[in-house]
Order: structure tokens, then C-alpha cells, then sequence
């Protein structure tokens, strides 16, 4: 890992006193602003929205949204949370100087794929999903010759929809940023000053470390509050049990409303590292077993 780090270094010679090899991104001191005009949001849900209400709020000038359901690209023109509607994905990026695909994971391929031919030259992509090794790689595929830097806001809420977003819902979240060895440093400050005119704090993992870490302080956790619904709600008295579920039972669950297309993309893209940490807790909670 150390060789690697310094082998980035290296390929970055020209930019050694503003390229940091221990933490392999850019120093975010030595950035420049970007000053993004016009930015295209794919994909209009809690956070979609949330980005389009909180980048108008911080002056950016023009925001192209689109979503597959029509309704909510009506309900983000009427937030406030896009200027334009974009119509159709191909058309949605087209002169835009940034996009974010803020869709399930899933359909992130897909939509790579279908705005790759329309971006602009020069146009800087990023993501919000909440794995970033397979997004990774799904760009390097989909999205050749594109500078893309992988994100993910560490921010929401139980709810889905557009309807919940808030432009306040980034403040002093940290936003995981995951520049790969070939960007540019302009799209790595234009990312970052995403990040901070929402109001989040960047932080700059490696993707497999990213993903290893959120395993067990995201994913886990969506996957036994799953667990201990599904637990609860198959006993055959669950209609008396219910009745004594109070505010305890209420925290543990909340996590088991999530979007299925959400948890399914977790899942499948995030497997090994999930399957360590459940074992992990079981041994954990067989230890816990053994003390009673």
C-alpha cells in the first residue's frame, strides 16, 4: 500500500508540493475554486434534492434536475431545488460544467452509459452512492476520458423523497470524496467545493477503505434493524407484542423503512464487507450470550 501511495506521488510530479501521498488526494490548502455555473442533478430524491436546495442556497446560478418519476422533478421546481427541468437524461447534461448522479446504486450504470455521449468536454462528473469501489470502476468503464471523483454525503434520513429534502441536511456532514489516480486537480477542487458549499466537511478515503469503514457504521446497522423487524414481525404474537414496542424498539427498526432499491444496492455491491462485519457481531453477540 505504502509503494502504491508513493508511486501516485510520483506520477503527480508536477504537482509534488500540493499532492498528498499519505492521504493520496490533493491538498485541499493548495486548491483553487472551480466556480461552477451551471450543474445537472440525476436522480431528485432526499438527496438530490437536498444538494439542489443547498447549491442554490450557496449561489449556484443554474441547476438542471431529472429523475424518472415526473412528480418529482415538479415538486423540485416548486421547492426551489432545480431551475430547469432537464427532460430527458441524455439532454439533462449537456452544457452542464457538473453532474451528479444521485440515483440508486443499480441504476448508476445505466445512467453513465446514457450521458456519457452528451457531457461537455472538460464537464466534471461525481456520485452520491454509498459504495464507492464498484462506482469506481463502473466509471472507468462507462465513463472513459471523463474526470469523475467518486462521493458520498453522510447524510440522511429514514424517509425517501424529495419531499423530505432540506438544504440543511449536509451541514457539518462529512462528505467521503474519492478522486482516482488520474484525476484532474480541478475536478478534485470542483468536488470539494461541492462539498463545502452545502455546508459538509470533505474527508478523503480510498474506496475499499471507504467502503470497509461504512460497512459496519451504515450498512450494518440498515441490516439488523432489518433483522430485528423481520424477527419481531414473523412471531406469532407480534399483535401483543406490538403493543408494549415503544420508543426503543421504535430507534433500533427505524432503519428497516429504507428504500429497498437503496438497501438491495448497498448489498450487492458491498457484500464481502458486510458478511465480515455480521460475523463479526455474531461472535460479538455470542460473547454477550455467554455472559448472561
Amino acid at each position: 500500500m505504502l509503494m502504491a501511495l508513493i508511486f501516485l506521488f510520483y506520477r503527480r510530479g508536477e504537482y509534488a508540493e500540493c499532492y498528498n501521498a499519505r492521504l493520496w488526494v490533493w491538498d485541499v490548502g493548495c486548491r483553487q475554486g472551480s466556480d461552477m455555473k451551471r450543474i445537472t442533478i440525476i436522480g431528485l430524491g432526499l438527496i438530490g434534492g437536498s444538494l439542489g436546495l443547498a447549491l442554490k442556497e450557496s449561489g449556484v446560478e443554474e441547476i438542471v434536475g431529472w429523475d424518472l418519476a415526473r412528480a418529482s422533478v415538479t415538486r423540485a421546481l416548486k421547492m426551489g431545488a432545480i431551475d430547469k427541468d432537464g427532460k430527458n437524461l441524455a439532454g439533462s447534461v449537456e452544457r452542464a460544467e457538473g453532474v451528479i448522479i444521485a440515483t440508486p446504486l443499480l441504476a448508476m450504470p445505466d445512467v453513465m452509459q446514457e450521458i456519457a455521449p452528451s457531457l461537455s468536454p472538460g464537464c466534471v462528473v461525481t456520485d452520491t452512492g454509498s459504495t464507492k469501489a464498484a462506482v469506481m470502476e463502473w466509471a472507468e468503464t462507462y465513463l472513459p476520458g471523463v474526470d469523475f471523483i467518486g462521493g458520498h454525503p453522510m447524510a440522511g434520513k429514514e424517509v425517501p423523497g424529495i419531499e423530505h429534502a432540506e438544504a440543511g441536511l449536509f451541514k457539518d456532514a462529512t462528505y467521503c470524496i474519492c478522486p482516482p489516480p488520474t484525476a484532474s486537480r480541478s475536478a478534485f477542487d470542483a468536488v470539494v467545493e461541492i462539498a463545502e458549499k452545502v455546508g459538509a466537511v470533505a474527508y478523503f478515503p480510498e474506496p475499499r477503505e471507504h467502503d470497509a469503514m461504512v460497512a459496519v457504521t451504515s450498512h450494518l446497522p440498515l441490516i439488523l434493524s432489518s433483522a430485528l423487524m423481520t424477527l419481531a414481525s414473523s412471531s406469532e404474537s407480534w399483535r401483543e407484542v406490538r403493543r408494549v414496542a415503544s420508543s426503543g424498539f421504535a430507534g433500533a427498526t427505524r432503519l428497516a423503512s429504507t428504500v429497498p432499491s437503496m438497501s438491495t444496492g448497498i448489498c450487492v455491491t458491498n457484500r464481502e464487507a458486510i458478511e465480515h462485519w455480521i460475523d463479526r457481531f455474531v461472535d460479538e453477540l455470542l460473547g454477550y450470550k455467554a455472559l448472561l
